[in-house]
C-alpha cells in the first residue's frame, strides 16, 4: 500500500490488531528485513512497517536527505494514518530516524528500540560514506553488495544461511543509487548523543556482540546518556542482529515490550 506525505510516495504495511508499533528498517534493505518480527508482533501489536524515503516502493528522489526530513516522511505517514501514539523499533538507520524523530516530535513514542545504530559518528566516518556514495554512482549498487554483507552477518551464518543472505543482498542490490545516496549522506551527520537525556520515553538499546558496523562501544554510548534505557546484546550477530538471531530478537523486543505495552 501507498501513501502521500512529505511530498514523497510511501509504501507501507500494517498488519495486526492492537496497539500501534512502528519499525524503521536498515539503509539498503526495505520493510521486508522485519518479516520475522511483523510475524510474531502483529499478534499482539498493529505493525506498521514502511519502506524509508529512497527505498523499496517509497519514491527515490535524487539529492541528498537529512534525518530531519526522514522523520518529517514518518510524521506524514502516521499522520495520514491517524496514528497518535506508537511504539518504535528502528535498526541502524531506522534507529537514527528513530531518536531524530523522538527528539522532533516528543509525545507521539510509546516507546523506543534502537538496535544495532548509533547517535554519533566520529568526523573521520563522513568519507568513509563518501565513497561508499561514490562507487553507488559511478558503479551501480553491485560493488556494495557483497563488502556490506561481509559486515552485517558473520562468516558462520553466511555459510550456514546462503537463502536468507541472498534475499538480504537482493534488497542492497535494488535499492535506488538516488535513494541509497540521499541516505548515505544523511547518515554519517547524527550528532544527538548530548540530547537522549530529553527522550522521556522507555527505550531498549539492542546490538550484536559482533556488529562492526555499530559496534557495542556506539550502544553503550547511546544507553550511558539514555536515562532509564536497558542494554541488550545479542551473541553471534553482527549488524542485521534481527536477521541473523531472530529468536533472540524477539525474545528481548517481546520482554521490553510486555513491561511497557
Amino acid at each position: 500500500m501507498k501513501i502521500r506525505a512529505n511530498g514523497i510516495e510511501i509504501s507501507y504495511l500494517a498488519e495486526g490488531d492492537g496497539p500501534w508499533l512502528t519499525m524503521s528498517h536498515s539503509l539498503a534493505c526495505d520493510l521486508h528485513m522485519w518479516d520475522e518480527q511483523a510475524a510474531v508482533l502483529a499478534k499482539h501489536f498493529k505493525v506498521l512497517r514502511f519502506d524509508t524515503r529512497g527505498h523499496g516502493g517509497s519514491d527515490a528522489p535524487k539529492g541528498a536527505y537529512t534525518l530531519e526530513a526522514l522523520a518529517d516522511d514518518l510524521k506524514g505517514l502516521l499522520d495520514a494514518l491517524g496514528v497518535k501514539e506508537t511504539h518504535y523499533v528502528g535498526l541502524s538507520l531506522g534507529g537514527m530516524i528513530g531518536q531524530t524523530f523522538a527528539l522532533k516530535y516528543p509525545g507521539i513514542l510509546k516507546t523506543l528500540v534502537l538496535a544495532d545504530t548509533t547517535s554519533r559518528y566520529p568526523a573521520e566516518a563522513a568519507s568513509v560514506w563518501a565513497e561508499r556514495v561514490k562507487i553507488a554512482e559511478t558503479q551501480g549498487m553491485e560493488p556494495l553488495v557483497q563488502p556490506t554483507l561481509d559486515r552485517w552477518f558473520t562468516e558462520p551464518f553466511r555459510s550456514a544461511n546462503p537463502g536468507k543472505t541472498k534475499r538480504i543482498g537482493d534488497m542492497i542490490r535494488t535499492t535506488p543509487v538516488a535513494g541509497y545516496a540521499g541516505c548515505s549522506n544523511a547518515i554519517p551527520k547524527i550528532n544527538v548523543t548530548a540530547r537522549l537525556r530529553e527522550i522521556d520515553v522507555p527505550g531498549l538499546v539492542i546490538v550484536g556482540e559482533q556488529d562492526m558496523g555499530t559496534p557495542i562501544a556506539m550502544a553503550r554510548e547511546i544507553h550511558e546518556n539514555y536515562p532509564g534505557s536497558e542494554l541488550v546484546i545479542i551473541p553471534s550477530a553482527a549488524h542485521l542482529a534481527n536477521v541473523e538471531q531472530p529468536e533472540a530478537f524477539n525474545s528481548a523486543l517481546a520482554d521490553f515490550l510486555a513491561k511497557h505495552r
